[in-house]
């Protein structure tokens, strides 16, 4: 008999352990050589970890959620096929076991519906029985009578919990309750006329992966970092009709330009005014790092939850390379390709919710960097303009900075320079 250990690797410089995301094999299974077997989280990516040998699944070495140091055992699987044809077949496991296992199975599940335990005496669908209309004399006092008129109740159809029957306060707090959240009789009704039944169903939703390194690290930043906001109007009008007239240009099938290449041409160029901004704090020597390259960040939205690509040395690109790497790290971090380098090392950050960029936002800081640019949704507003009232596209920059090193008025003085770029969008091209 033979076994193979499958231990974690290194799966990154500076990667200590990794976290159980999901498996794909259970004890018992049958696996390939190259065959997935579980997807590990590194801090930055989601990694897919195939097995290195064929073999039967004899132990796990966790659950989903789970942290495994490097070098740890992740995995035994049984190389010999020979010795795994001669065991005996398991036996049958007990009611117990199989209670067991299906816990297993659900620690394991992203989503999990769980129904709330109905209370004794409610059928399966969550409704409290009918109660049968009384024959005899209902005992009641005149304040419960008065109460039940007032609140159309029937204390005929009321179970009373007091001597001989008789209907205490909490019986018509009951009743009024059921009569109010969908009770017989009084119940709301759907289009087609039917009951509508109360929905008891919770949903629970581990926090796995890179959904959980991103909790942890916005929260972190808003805890350490005391964020100053800062957000100012921005007349993109000529910015539209240079964009406009570029992607007129462009090749038949070509990918057209949107507001953030233009965006990061201009910050890389305001940078070089205000260095301070493109920095990141390096807490443990207490030392601000200033960068003279920027390393632009372009948060993203994907299926994992937020992720950070980065384009790096963005000072060195044209407009046109500049939009294409946007595209392609972008696209990297939605489909789970992006390296390590890619997802790191950003030193100032550009975010946008596109066509749902609201008019304000507070965009969290992407530590240990000190600033971060948000970008709002472009309408159309009535503006003065040379004391006529226009209509001008607009569009709002949303910002956040590090107070502790980017005071207040270098943080206006840095968006207001930007604005005034992103309105005379020639200027963005110009080596003044």
């Amino acid at each position: 008999m033979s076994r193979h250990v499958v231990k974690l690797p290194d799966l990154g410089e500076g990667t200590v352990s990794s976290e159980i995301v999901a498996w794909h094999v259970k004890v018992g299974d049958r696996v390939d050589e190259d065959q997935p077997m579980v997807e590990m989280s590194t801090d930055k990516a989601v990694v897919e970890m195939p097995s290195p040998v064929s073999g039967r699944v004899v132990s796990l070495g966790g659950q989903p959620g789970d942290h495994i140091a490097v070098g740890a055992e992740l995995i035994v699987l049984e190389t010999s096929a020979e010795g795994a044809a001669a065991e005996p077949p398991p036996s049958q496991p007990s009611p117990a076991e199989r209670g067991k296992e299906k816990d297993k199975e659900k620690e394991g599940a992203y989503l999990t519906l769980v129904p709330s335990p109905a209370p004794r005496g409610r059928d399966r669908e969550g409704a409290p029985p009918p109660a049968a209309p009384r024959t005899g004399r209902v005992l009641a006092s005149p304040a419960t009578r008065r109460r039940a008129r007032e609140s159309g109740i029937d204390l005929a159809t009321v179970v009373g919990s007091g001597r001989d029957g008789r209907i205490q306060r909490q019986d018509l707090d009951a009743a009024i309750n059921q009569a109010q959240h969908g009770a017989p009789g009084t119940a709301a009704r759907g289009a087609n006329g039917a009951k509508r039944q109360p929905r008891t169903e919770t949903e629970e939703i581990r926090i796995l992966g890179v959904r959980r390194v991103s909790a942890q690290r916005v929260a972190e930043s808003k805890r350490n970092i005391p964020h100053f906001a800062y957000v100012e109007e921005v007349d993109i009008t000529e910015l539209e009709r240079l964009r406009k007239h570029l992607n007129s240009r462009l090749a038949k099938g070509a990918p057209s330009y949107t507001y953030l290449p233009f965006l990061g041409m201009a910050l890389i160029r305001v940078i070089e005014r205000f260095p301070k901004c493109n920095s990141r704090f390096d807490a443990e020597r207490n030392v601000l790092v200033q960068h003279r390259g920027v390393n632009l960040g372009v948060a993203t939205q994907t299926g994992d939850g937020l992720k950070v690509p980065v384009v790096h040395h963005a000072e060195t690109l044209s407009l046109s390379e500049l939009a294409a790497q946007i595209r392609r790290v972008a696209q990297a971090a939605r489909d789970g390709t992006a390296s390590r380098n890619e997802l790191s090392g950003s030193t100032i950050t550009i975010t946008s919710l596109g066509k749902l960029g609201g008019i304000v936002s507070t965009p969290i800081i992407n530590a240990p960097e000190v600033a971060i640019i948000g970008v709002n949704k472009a309408v159309e507003r009535p503006v003065v303009l040379h004391g006529q009232i226009a209509v001008r596209l607009m569009m709002n920059l949303s910002s956040s900075f590090d107070h502790r090193f980017v005071d207040g008025y270098d943080a206006a003085e840095i968006v207001q320079a930007l604005k005034e770029m992103l309105e005379q969008p020639a200027t963005i091209f110009i080596d003044a």
